[in-house]
């Protein structure tokens, strides 16, 4: 049975050309990148030019790239860094619902301590008010982190104008770019971003691997203490051919036309709402399709299908999509991204589906899947 994969806001497969270099660094460029013999200086070499690519692609300079674990580690430290080395001046923080668990979490840590944490509503397409949060702005308020895109609902959260509304107060600026690194056009001058968190394996590239952008000037209490890498602000042994294979994930993914990906992502949607339609099924997309929103990620809810129905069925039949976040998959909690867009007694929360595409994604795969889920949905609302 082919198996087909749509579940690409959870991870994506590594690219062919990603695999080669990460191969033949393993091979060729093992040395430690902070040692001084040829073997080091090669391994540097690979750090350095990876760190370059990558800073061309946010519009960066290279020394404000910092590599770490992975979109979650990036999260923590501009959290928790921020926090802990600006403490003094105030203890309010500004984030939203329905940001990510890495970021949700570090924030409960925080108010535990002490902290006072503010959460932007956002209305039934996952958007926040720009006018709540400019209320919610203070003179003790050092840190604002919005996502860039949402991981269920693909909301995309003003930048732009969240970086005006900022930049002449003393917060920070972070935005957990995770699902944006690719999908949109992301340029820190421009829309003000103090603090960036991306991961490698969002984009083809490899798993336990991403970067933190740290604005010139900006100094964070260190997460993790011990050597003197990444100029002092992230301790460990560089992962060499991990920060290759990144490099070249993000060289191939700048040659790709965002707004032309969109609209094959668009096309995806279409061939999948049309099945729906053609079969008659009842159902309703959550979020919204017409403007700011990245068309990678399609959440719907088919009405009166419990979401653990739906998914088992259809992997059995050789297709993976999620109920959501891959880092809540094991919970029993319904969504938050969900719940704070149509409340908690919702029946979407507990009926609904995330269907999310990448570059690598196959309209023929797209056209399997939209007919199968039409059949199932049919099969099952026929019964009800």
């Amino acid at each position: 049975m082919e198996q087909i994969y749509l579940d690409n806001a959870a991870t994506t497969p590594m690219a062919d050309g990603v695999v080669q270099v990460i191969t033949n660094e393993m091979k060729n460029d093992f040395g430690n990148a902070s040692s001084t013999h040829q073997f080091g200086r090669r391994a540097r070499e690979q750090v350095d030019a990876a760190r370059k690519i990558i800073a061309g692609a946010i519009h960066s300079q290279e020394n404000e790239i910092v590599f770490t674990s992975g979109g979650s580690e990036s999260n923590n430290t501009a959290i928790f860094g921020t926090a802990q080395a600006r403490k003094n001046l105030g203890r309010h923080i500004i984030t939203t619902k329905i940001e990510h668990p890495s970021v949700l979490n570090p924030m409960a840590k925080l108010a535990s301590l002490g902290y006072q944490i503010t959460y932007l509503d956002v209305d039934e397409t996952g958007h926040i008010s720009l006018d709540q949060l400019k209320k919610a702005l203070t003179p003790q308020t050092i840190l604002v982190s919005v996502m860039a895109v949402n991981n269920e609902v693909g909301s995309i959260m003003p930048l732009s104008e969240i970086g005006r509304i900022v930049a002449p107060t003393q917060a920070y600026f972070h935005v957990d770019a995770v699902q944006g690194f690719g999908n949109l056009d992301l340029d820190v001058e421009k829309m003000k971003i103090d603090l960036l968190s991306t991961s490698a394996h969002k984009i083809n590239g490899p798993k336990f691997l991403g970067f933190l952008y740290e604005r010139r000037g900006i100094k964070l209490d260190n997460l993790i203490l011990g050597g003197e890498q990444e100029l002092k602000r992230r301790a460990g042994t560089e992962n060499v051919p991990g920060i290759a294979g990144f490099g070249e994930a993000v060289r191939e993914m700048r040659k790709i036309d965002k707004t032309a990906l969109q609209k094959r992502y668009t096309m995806f949607q279409d061939l999948i709402l049309s099945a729906l339609k053609k079969q008659e099924i009842d159902f309703e997309v959550n979020g919204t399709l017409k403007e700011k929103v990245s068309h990678h990620v399609l959440n719907i809810w088919l009405k009166g299908i419990d979401t653990y129905v739906t998914l088992t069925n259809l992997d059995l039949a050789g297709f993976a999509v999620s109920g959501g976040s891959a880092c809540t998959a094991g919970s029993l909690e319904p969504s938050h991204v969900l719940t704070a867009m149509y409340g908690s007694e919702s029946p979407r929360l507990k009926e609904s589906i995330r269907i999310s595409f990448g570059r690598l994604t196959k309209k023929r795969d797209v056209e399997a899947f939209a007919s199968e889920l039409a059949a199932f949905a049919h099969k099952k609302q026929l019964k009800a």
